[in-house]
């Protein structure tokens, strides 16, 4: 009992760390990335921003060889996000809890995003039955580029096209800058650029800093707490490991969806962006850090746990993109991807039982 209840204390306390580390850079990338498209933003900067404590995590635990844990990280965070992250946005944007609440929301601006998003789910599952190695890592990390380089060609088309359809450039916006770097537009305030971007790099560098501090030690209560109760250390990675990682950016997706139309399209793209950055760059992460742990030619073998889990989660993530394959998105979706995620929840422990 002990030791039950030792590994459990260790276990949240350091999962507190992780997620306080993790709101500190969730908060510093925001701030750093006002000044860009809503797209490009939620895209690649927030999207890796938030994506970076399960890199971590992922890394620490593939080099340590938990090859486990560090694949059920990176599904459970898409479980996650994809269930229960987009069905709150959904529910705070559709109702009066939103501040200009919407009817709806097109999302037909990310059919890209989406068809990544399938293309890397099913990529990623069919790949893994002979197991990953480092020609896979090679594969992951060239889609992630890939999608990168698609974020990067959309914004400068997106800010030709507005600069085309601007009449006019007036003398004082010459030479004191357009309004658009001088507003945020998640508050449609003005700022002073200079302070904020200090105060954005010190909290986000913190927040990197606690990261890196509490991921080994999280990993290493989590597997102690496994052993205690009986439970799989790669369901609990599945359904906690996510809470460090994901729970600011949930937080930041409410805040976003409150303010309206421009904070929802954030929010979606910060979502999708994230959990292609989780099928492309965070399963390379995983296989570079078994290539630490064994050598060059080290493997992430299959074990039927994974199979299950990996199979679970692609069928999910398949399911809240066909949800999203109409025009608009509202509540009933909401509804429906909610109960997709405690379905799942209740899958994982029966099966980790």
């Amino acid at each position: 009992m002990v030791g039950d209840s030792n590994n459990l204390v260790m276990m949240l306390l350091w999962l507190a760390e992780l997620t306080f580390s993790s709101w500190l850079l969730s908060y510093g990338a925001e701030h750093l990335s006002f000044r860009y498209g809503a797209k490009f933003v939620g895209r690649t900067l927030l999207s890796v921003a938030t994506t970076l404590p399960e890199i971590v995590i992922v890394l620490y635990a593939a080099a340590s060889g938990s090859y486990g844990v560090a694949i059920a990280s990176g599904l459970g965070s898409n479980l996650l996000m994809m269930t229960l992250g987009l069905a709150l946005m959904l529910l705070i944007a559709t109702t009066k809890l939103s501040k200009k609440p919407l009817k709806s929301i097109d999302v037909t601006a990310f059919k890209l995003d989406k068809i990544f998003l399938l293309i890397t789910a099913v990529v990623s599952a069919v790949i893994f039955l002979d197991g990953y190695n480092y020609i896979d890592g090679v594969i992951f990390l060239s889609m992630f580029i890939a999608y990168i380089v698609m974020a990067f060609v959309e914004m400068a088309k997106e800010k030709s096209h507005r600069e085309l359809e601007k009449p006019y450039t007036t003398k004082s916006e010459k030479t004191s800058g357009s309004i658009e770097s001088k507003v945020n537009p998640l508050s449609r305030r003005p700022i002073k650029i200079r302070r904020q971007m200090v105060v954005a790099i010190i909290v986000f560098l913190a927040g990197t800093i606690g990261i890196a501090l509490g991921a080994e030690p999280f990993i290493h209560s989590l597997e102690g707490f496994s052993a205690d109760v009986g439970i799989s250390a790669v369901i609990l990675a599945v359904i906690i490991s996510p809470i460090a990682g994901e729970m600011p950016e949930k937080i930041s997706l409410m805040l976003l969806a409150r303010k309206g139309g421009h904070g929802a399209s954030i929010a979606i793209a910060n979502v999708l962006g994230s959990k292609i950055l989780n099928n492309t760059l965070l399963l390379a992460v995983a296989v570079y850090g078994a290539m630490l742990h064994g050598g060059f030619y080290s493997s992430i073998y299959p074990t039927p746990l994974l199979l299950f889990q990996i199979s679970l989660v692609t069928i999910v993530t398949l399911i809240a993109l066909g949800l999203m394959s109409k025009r608009n998105v509202g509540l009933r979706t909401g509804i429906i991807l909610a109960s997709l995620y405690v379905g799942s929840i209740g899958i994982q422990f029966v099966f980790g039982r």
